[in-house]
């Protein structure tokens, strides 16, 4: 094969994974849908191998040839950039997978005030007009159970909003504010 063959392998291989990896990513990001975690572990080994493979014949293509040496190994620079962009990708899929986003909707005809999310983390708003949503972020520390307190025209209500959650079972849910519990978890 020849040297521009093994630049363009390198870069399309480059390429692609970055871009099925932050596909896999992104789309995760907005779904939470955990098969694609195991989606996403599957392709990095697959990436992973299959990069390795490539790269180890565009550096030994570099050592016979050396007119084209310096290219080579600037496609084999530019594949390993992808490591630290996968190593990115990886840690905030933790960070995701270890809290609850929850996005709570006032569907009372009231002001609610103080709220309280209460679960491994506690967290507050201070206030939510009617059909008003706001988004929180409740890590997951341990098993716990997520509850919510607030104030509707001066009285105290509770709610459910998940029954249990531990690590590793961080998504993204809907949560409306009705008074009425919801264990959906």
């Amino acid at each position: 094969m020849t040297s521009e063959k093994y630049n363009a392998l390198g870069k399309g291989t480059a390429l692609i994974s970055f871009i099925i990896g932050a596909l896999i990513f992104g789309i995760y990001f907005l779904t939470s849908n955990s098969d694609l975690l195991f989606i996403g572990y599957g392709f990095v080994v697959l990436a992973g191998i299959t990069n390795l493979i490539i790269l180890i014949a565009i550096l030994a293509k570099s050592n016979s040839d050396s007119t084209n040496r310096k290219r080579l190994l600037k496609t084999s620079g530019l594949m390993l950039i992808n490591l630290p962009i996968m190593f990115l990708f990886i840690w905030l899929s933790l960070i995701l997978i270890g809290n609850m986003r929850i996005t709570f909707t006032n569907s009372t005809q009231n002001k609610l005030t103080d709220i309280k999310i209460d679960g491994c983390e506690t967290e507050y708003i201070s206030e939510l007009k009617p059909n008003e949503s706001k988004t929180v972020w409740v890590g997951i520390t341990g098993d716990c159970s997520i509850t919510l307190e607030y104030l509707e025209n001066g009285e105290l209500k509770k709610e459910m909003v998940a029954g249990y959650v531990t690590n590793g079972m961080g998504q993204k849910m809907k949560h409306k504010i009705d008074g009425k519990d919801k264990d959906i978890l």
